[in-house]
């Protein structure tokens, strides 16, 4: 069976989703798909901000493998921004 987003519009989470832990930051790594074939990387840092990448990867792989690289050359606090007006940081 295929699943589509016309006939299913909750989308579809990657088993390959998870936190990942850097110099003392967490990060949220959510991989969806995108109901075309493709799966779409997103990071979410611990203040409920979110990086979405603009193109969609072929496999959840890629995908978990781009957020990784991400965080091992640019470090971890490139995707982390700052908190929401008038909340307190942890």
């Amino acid at each position: 069976m295929t699943r589509t987003m016309e006939n299913d519009p909750t989308p579809f989470l990657s088993p390959l989703s998870q936190q990942i832990n850097r110099d003392g930051h967490t990060v949220r790594v959510d991989i969806y798909e995108n109901g075309e074939g493709g799966w779409i990387l997103e990071v979410v840092d611990h203040f409920g901000n979110s990086t979405v990448w603009d193109q969609s990867f072929p496999s959840d792989a890629d995908a978990l493998n781009e957020a990784i690289r991400t965080i091992e050359s640019e470090g971890i606090e490139s995707l982390i921004d700052a908190p929401p007006s008038g909340a307190l940081r942890h």
